[in-house]
């Protein structure tokens, strides 16, 4: 599942806000930024989760 996400968290960080402020609130609290992106790809693991069982879209 890591290999599968980091690409999507890698475009992610520049491009969707919500995952911009939340890795860039990680590395401005002094997080390392392998530590940020893994907890990135578990915050859009979580939203993806959250949208099949809502059946919602982003």
């Amino acid at each position: 599942m890591r290999n599968v996400l980091y690409m999507p968290i890698v475009v992610a960080k520049s491009c969707n806000p919500v995952i911009k402020a939340f890795y860039d609130r990680l590395v401005a609290n002094g997080k390392p930024e392998l530590i940020a992106i893994i907890a990135s790809m578990r915050k859009l693991l979580s939203i993806l989760n959250v949208m099949i069982r809502d059946n919602k879209i982003w």
